[in-house]
């Protein structure tokens, strides 16, 4: 039987905890913690002592999670939240802020924003650190278990505890080699071409691919998929393939390609700042999105060429709405943000 018990735990320990179990490295988590390795495997015994059970195993050139740390891991993210909102209850102060946010984003919003968001905030904030994980296609759970605190993406979660407000819109454009081809002069000769496209696991296209597959035009020759905007480059150079994928993926992915616009009208791809209603009102999380939408006009005015014209329109509720934050979809969903 352990000679500890819960009440040995304080926030240390569950920020240990979740340390290891996200970079599955003592080493890393101590670099993550600011100490060293001998303070993290010490403390590491203890926490392995209190819950009697070894917690992490090793498993090639890393460590693995057992089965009992899965689900203390996941609490630790949410306690720790709760912690962080308690000590700043009573006002937030950014310049002694010292927290690691959680961000979840794919490749073309991650390089468009983030690392200009990191300048921005720790501008404020000098011990504040990012921390960026891949959404996929994001789910609820992801922000209801602490993964992240925001999710930046164009599919926001339909689910009732999650809060979204619309950032920007993108139009697509068509990526192609201007060594190899010119782009497509009509809607004919862009249906002949072959393309290169992007599925996300577990086999999930595009909006622009399933708009375009449900059109009364013939099919699309697809020759390759990829599960990322990074890798079309490498499949479109040298070759006579197209892409058709957001315009502002010109900016950092597909700079070396050239791009033009889809000789037909389609829906634009909108892009959506995500979270969870618990975070609604926490003074550490309303800066964090005030920061983002601050600095959202300036990175999209930076990406567009004048001679180009805007390649994407600020994002404007509708006449007959106010424009407020509100979680999908509005008519069956009882969290609402402020505006």
């Amino acid at each position: 039987m352990s000679r500890f018990d819960h009440l040995d735990l304080d926030g240390h320990l569950l920020a240990l905890l979740l340390a290891v179990y996200e970079e599955g490295s003592v080493t890393r988590a101590a670099q993550r913690l600011g100490v060293t390795q001998s303070a993290v495997s010490h403390l590491l015994e203890k926490l392995r002592a209190i819950a009697g059970d070894p917690l992490f195993v090793r498993s090639g050139r890393g460590i693995q999670p057992t089965a009992r740390a899965e689900v203390p891991a996941a609490r630790a993210r949410v306690l720790l939240e709760d912690f962080r909102s308690f000590t700043t209850a009573g006002g937030f102060d950014a310049a002694r802020l010292d927290a690691t946010v959680t961000i979840a984003a794919n490749d073309l919003q991650r390089d468009l924003l983030l690392p200009a968001l990191l300048r921005r905030l720790r501008a404020q904030a000098p011990n504040l650190k990012l921390r960026v994980i891949h959404s996929g296609v994001p789910t609820a759970e992801m922000l209801r278990d602490g993964q992240c605190q925001l999710v930046i993406s164009p599919r926001p979660p339909d689910a009732a505890d999650v809060v979204q407000k619309r950032l920007f819109e993108d139009s697509y454009a068509v990526f192609y080699d201007p060594r190899e081809r010119a782009a497509p002069a009509s809607l004919q000769e862009y249906l002949a071409a072959e393309h290169v496209t992007v599925v996300y696991e577990p086999r999930r296209a595009l909006d622009f691919d399933r708009w375009l597959d449900a059109q009364p035009l013939a099919p699309r020759r697809i020759a390759a998929s990829v599960p990322s905007f990074a890798a079309v480059s490498a499949f479109v150079q040298g070759g006579p393939l197209l892409a058709t994928l957001p315009s502002l993926l010109r900016v950092h992915q597909l700079r070396d390609l050239a791009c033009a616009p889809l000789p037909l009208d389609c829906p634009a791809m909108p892009m959506y700042l995500v979270w969870h209603v618990r975070h609604q009102a926490e003074p550490v999380h309303v800066w964090l999105r005030r920061e983002v939408e601050a600095l959202v006009p300036r990175v999209l005015q930076a990406a567009t060429p004048d001679a180009a014209g805007p390649a994407f329109r600020a994002a404007r509720a509708p006449a007959s709405a106010p424009d407020t934050d509100s979680p999908p979809p509005p008519a069956t969903t009882a969290a609402r943000a402020a505006a």
